[in-house]
């Protein structure tokens, strides 16, 4: 195992100076060691582009690829955020931080568990407005039509504010110090507003301005550690909606967003921008449809029993980001 940089080399916040070479680093591969792959430091020999990034290329072996796989399955439909626990159990296992891109492109998996659980309704919400953008007049209020629409306007934040600051997400908002707290502190939101909130809309009763403020709340998600579902559900309680209808919005209003920012990803990985293994991440990303699609199943039916809450989730948040400040604290991880 390739040991971390040392303090004196990489902040523990922000990288200071973006290096124009890139490190491989071997994380967990058979015969890997510190004299497989020399790489001694080099002068840079011209300034950084705007565009250039510094991560370190991670090797992840078929084993890796499986478990975080999974892991991003089990995570991605979960209000506990899947980025944060990729991101910490790159960390605590020693493998690396297996990037932005690696993660965008998994979510591929986990959202194509998306288009097949709901594709009768997808089917009908795409049918429906196509067909109303020639038959207006017949199919201009059609619930489905309606909601088609709802999730172009939903999905305009996420996009305009990802892509405007795509360098801060795929660089400083993984920062472990700033994933422990939005980890405790949006837990803490989700709880409190699963405890107070009343709200039995419907997603038929879904208008253009809550469809905005639902967006802005899955926007939220860019940041790692606060989850693209609590987000988007905790927004729509506070608008009013049942959780079983804020939950399946959420999923709804995922699929655009996600599938473009895998593409996009998808671009970095061929050109060599953010070097990525392309069988292990292949591995990885039907590991999370896998995962993915039960995992939905199942959380549907747990969120329709007015029995259950958040709460377990809520907990499970604030004792992982917790854990996190203590390993931090301590020295144990790297917080970059």
């Amino acid at each position: 195992m390739v040991p971390s940089p040392s303090r004196e080399t990489r902040s523990p916040l922000l990288p200071t100076r973006r290096s124009s070479t890139r490190r491989r680093l071997s994380v967990g591969c058979a015969g890997a060691d510190d004299d497989a792959h020399p790489h001694p430091d080099r002068e840079e020999t011209h300034a950084p582009g705007p565009r250039e990034h510094a991560r370190e290329r991670v090797v992840i072996g078929t084993g890796q690829a499986v478990v975080l796989g999974a892991l991003q399955g089990l995570t991605e439909f979960l209000p506990i955020s899947s980025s944060a626990h990729l991101r910490v159990a790159g960390e605590l296992t020693g493998w690396g931080d297996p990037g932005a891109a690696f993660t965008a492109v998994t979510q591929l998996g986990t959202e194509t568990a998306v288009l097949l659980y709901f594709r009768k309704d997808i089917w009908r919400i795409v049918r429906t407005w196509t067909l109303s953008l020639w038959r207006r007049k017949e199919l201009r209020r059609d619930p489905d039509a309606r909601l088609g629409w709802w999730i172009i306007v939903g999905t305009l934040p996420i996009g305009v504010l990802g892509f405007a600051f795509r360098d801060a997400i795929e660089g400083p908002a993984r920062n472990l110090w700033l994933i422990s707290g939005t980890l405790i502190g949006f837990g803490l939101l989700l709880g409190v507003v699963d405890r107070l909130a009343t709200g039995r809309r419907t997603i038929d009763q879904l208008t253009g301005r809550h469809a905005v403020g639902f967006g802005f709340a899955q926007a939220l998600a860019l940041v790692p550690g606060v989850s693209r579902s609590g987000g988007t559900i905790t927004g729509g309680l506070l608008l009013g909606y049942s959780r079983a209808a804020a939950a399946r919005y959420s999923f709804l209003l995922a699929i655009p967003a996600v599938l473009a920012s895998g593409v996009f990803e998808l671009r970095k990985i061929v050109d060599g921008t953010d070097p990525v293994e392309w069988q292990p991440t292949l591995v990885a990303t039907l590991v999370a449809f896998g995962v993915g699609y039960a995992v939905i199943a199942w959380f549907l039916r747990y969120i329709s029993s007015e029995k259950h809450s958040f709460m377990p989730f809520v907990v499970y948040r604030v004792v992982l980001g917790l854990a996190l400040i203590a390993l931090l604290a301590t020295g144990t991880i790297s917080a970059t």
